[in-house]
């Protein structure tokens, strides 16, 4: 900088034009910008800001110099003598300008003739604004500022902020007395405004993971509202010294420690956007999380973000409890706490203020709870407590407080760990214990009538369970495991110490192991498909969990913002649910897609299954059959899947011929199955087994009780070959069938008819049934055949979009009659 000094002298001495001394201060500033990043690995914090605006000061002295040498020059008297002060506002003001924030200057002057103050003013913000700074400023005579403080909020507020750089010492002490007054001029409206402006920034600046930590919730704009309340009511110069009756030494301690963190990551921000930048936006945070030292890995991008926020909300807490102070010093509830305060006569004051929608949590509450968590807090007597809060109408606002005191997690533990933390997975706005607390105020204020009416129909046990289900639901995230089950177990240990009745508690570890089954299945999945339906309810199993599912997914859903719960995905998810009420009926059908669940379980926990790549796992799971996944072994399963994706042309065959002959076929075409079992009647079929598997192929596997011999295999493959021309015919005898041994079901389910055939086991039995089913193009979707003691006990599935339930009498008849 004295470099700079000295260059500007000899060009001002050698009579240089303002432009070039602009251009000569343009390129110092250039260099400086420059070298921020490394300064910025020295200092960082408020040093930092306060190291860069003592820059700017000399920039500005500078120029204050150039200007009043030119006016002037050999005859320039003292600077105390000319009427004109530079003066900083804003953040310039309070010595924490950023990189690239606009640098707020106030020029004030006497005008006073003899003086070409004018001139000397003009030439100041000539040569600032070549220089290319980014230059908001004022220019007022002494006596306009008191007027001029009137006219908006803005103003006076960055009058309160004014600090001297340069000029008439003079001057600065008649602005001081017009500040002053303008500071004592209607302190009430001032905070009024003020305390107002801050509810619209808190409006437009939610706390969410892309923090604006400028104007948001415990950005700067709060630390900046407590220093003009402060400067307004005891004409302080900084929060530092407001009584110690407002702010103790330790609370100082803790607010300066968050804010100067801060003050890193904003410097940072400018740094690495290379512009004006306060919000803390995902995709500039590894960037930032490189300037700060930490390693730039996920986990550190998590742990940046999560002290953040944390820094935020602790000045914000400060800040709260700091305003509330100076504004009410008729302290309510003071005559409670003349001793010391516990939290269970804290709770026992906040159970019953917020059971009536109680007073808004003043200081001393606040207070009071950052105490109380320096101490053991759990006991008998508070399990009670706490218990009682779920059985408020209202429990959210004491969830709240307990939340803006950041003691939630010794309230509740298993919020210990996911406290401020982010969940950057493009779906959730919040924090994951902010999003907790959003989703029990909406599980409280359901605006959906039919989910309210479900809400409203539990009684006052169920709803404080689902209470501390929903609050409780995503604990268990920011673990390498499951967070759903984490979260299962996480609420199955509490609510045991809460005494909540096991069955409840059965209900919300399902609930909670289960949550965003609902919404993944109405919105990614066939709702009107069987196969959903039935694989939905099997892992909820009866109608209260499904209630109470359905109930919780509305308020999961709300919490993660806005819009997210829609018309649109309100329509799915009541059609998921009357869905499965529906299902319930069928409790058969219910079972067997809950032994497929875990059939499945265990089938993509094979090595074989995890190698698949995701498509060919997903197209094996959505085999629509439930019989095969309840007959075969997870082996087995795989091995027809396999058989599947190798079947390139029309269809594919195997046969085995060891104890017995086992024909199994996997084809895309048409099979003469009708035919092939005629050609085969000489041998007696114990089981055979159809089932459409996937990309429209279906799989036939036909078990008979003999081995054939060897040079029959050729014959046979002969025959399959010849069984995908359907205009091939065979003659078979009729088997006798009486009509008692024939069963009908076209209400099997949702998508299937059923047809069941219990009679006497004979020769070309079932080849005489194919035939009659190929004749009238009636589609089998999945058959199961067996014989048991003589008798055939044959189970048909038919699709109810065919020819099949329209048909009836007609097949009965030829069944029976020929």
């Amino acid at each position: 900088m004295k470099k700079l000094r000295e260059k500007i002298e000899e060009l001002i001495y050698n009579n240089a034009s303002n432009l070039e001394i602009a251009k000569t201060i343009k390129n110092n500033l250039k260099e400086y910008f420059e070298s921020l990043n490394e300064v910025f690995k020295q200092s960082g914090g408020k040093d930092f800001l306060v190291s860069h605006t003592k820059y700017i000061d000399n920039i500005m002295q500078i120029i204050y110099l150039a200007s009043i040498r030119e006016a002037f020059g050999l005859f320039m008297p003292p600077k105390n003598s000319i009427p004109v002060s530079l003066v900083a506002l804003g953040s310039y003001g309070r010595e924490q300008l950023c990189i690239y924030s606009d640098i707020d200057i106030m020029i004030v002057y006497e005008d006073i003739e003899g003086f070409n103050t004018k001139p000397v003013i003009e030439k100041i913000l000539y040569i600032l604004w070549d220089t290319g700074l980014k230059i908001g400023h004022r220019v007022h005579t002494v006596n306009e500022l008191f007027e001029v403080s009137k006219t908006d909020i803005t103003i006076k507020t960055a009058l309160l902020e004014s600090r001297f750089i340069d000029g008439s010492k003079y001057v600065w002490t008649s602005t001081q007395n017009q500040l002053n007054n303008i500071r004592n001029f209607e302190p009430d409206v001032f905070i009024k405004l003020k305390l107002q402006e801050k509810e619209n920034r808190y409006k437009n600046y939610e706390l969410t993971m892309q923090p604006n930590i400028k104007d948001g919730i415990g950005g700067f704009r709060d630390a900046n509202l407590v220093f003009w309340i402060g400067k307004v009511l005891y004409n302080v110069e900084n929060i530092k010294q407001i009584p110690s009756s407002i702010i103790t030494d330790e609370e100082y301690r803790n607010f300066r420690i968050a804010l100067e963190f801060l003050f890193r990551i904003r410097a940072a921000l400018h740094l690495v956007s290379h512009k004006k930048e306060d919000t803390l936006r995902l995709e500039l945070i590894p960037d930032i999380t490189s300037m700060l030292d930490y390693k730039n890995t996920n986990k550190d991008h998590v742990k940046l973000a999560q002290k953040t926020i944390h820094s935020l909300r602790t000045v914000h807490l400060y800040c709260d409890i700091w305003i509330d102070k100076m504004l009410n010093r008729d302290f309510y509830m003071q005559h409670i706490f003349k001793n010391r305060a516990t939290m269970g006569n804290i709770l026992d004051i906040l159970l019953e203020e917020k059971s009536n929608d109680g007073l808004k949590t003043d200081h001393f509450i606040l207070s009071a709870l950052i105490e109380c968590k320096k101490r053991p807090l759990i006991s008998k007597s508070m399990i009670q407590k706490i218990k009682q809060i779920f059985y408020m109408k209202n429990s959210y606002p004491l969830v709240k407080t307990l939340y803006d005191s950041m003691t939630i997690g010794d309230i509740f533990p298993p919020f210990k760990k996911i406290i401020d933390l982010p969940q950057f997975d493009g779906y959730h706005k919040y924090t994951v214990d902010k999003h907790l607390i959003q989703c029990l105020y909406h599980l409280e204020n359901i605006e959906d009538s039919e989910i309210r009416d479900i809400y409203e129909s539990f009684s006052g046990d169920e709803k404080a369970m689902l209470k501390l289900a929903t609050l409780l639901h995503d604990t268990g995230k920011g673990r390498n495991k499951d967070h759903s089950l984490v979260g299962a177990l996480l609420f199955k240990s509490f609510a045991k110490k809460l005494l909540i009745d096991d069955e409840l508690i059965k209900i919300g570890e399902t609930v909670i192991a289960h949550h965003t089954l609902m919404s993944k299945t109405a919105q990614r999945q066939d709702i009107y498909n069987e196969k959903t339906i039935l694989d939905f309810v099997s892992k909820l199993k009866n109608k209260k969990i499904i209630d109470m599912l359905f109930v919780l997914t509305y308020a999961d859903m709300n919490g993660v913002e806005n819009n997210v719960y829609n018309s649109f995905t309100a329509n799915l998810l009541a059609a998921l649910y009357a869905n499965s009420i529906a299902a319930l009926d069928n409790k058969e059908l219910v079972d067997e897609a809950s032994k497929r669940a875990k059939k499945e379980q265990i089938l993509q926990k094979k090595d074989e299954f995890i190698h698949l790549d995701h498509n060919k796992q997903k197209k094996i799971l959505s085999i629509p059959s439930n019989y095969l996944f309840l007959k075969y072994s997870p082996e087995v399963i795989l091995d027809i899947a396999k058989m599947g994706f190798e079947t390139s042309g029309n269809y594919s065959y195997k046969i085995s011929n060891n104890k017995y002959l086992c024909i199994e076929i996997v084809r895309k075409t048409p099979l003469n199955l009708g035919y092939l079992l005629g050609k085969l009647t000489n041998l007696e079929i114990v089981n055979m087994d159809i089932f459409k598997i996937f990309d429209d192929l279906k799989y036939f596997k036909i078990e008979y009780n003999e081995k054939v011999m060897d040079d029959d295999i050729m014959l046979i493959k002969e025959i399959i070959a010849d069984s995908f021309d359907l205009n091939k015919k065979i003659n078979i005898a009729k088997p006798v069938i009486l009509p008692k041994e024939i069963e009908f079901d076209c209400e099997h389910s949702q998508n299937y008819a059923s047809m069941y055939l219990h009679t006497k086991n004979q020769k070309g039995l079932l080849a005489y049934v194919i035939e009659i089913f190929d004749d009238m193009s009636i589609d089998i979707a999945s058959a199961k055949i067996s014989t048991v003691k003589n008798r055939a006990r044959d189970m048909f599935l038919i699709e109810k979009d065919g020819n099949f339930c329209n048909n009836i009498k007609l097949i009965s008849k030829k069944l029976t009659q020929g």
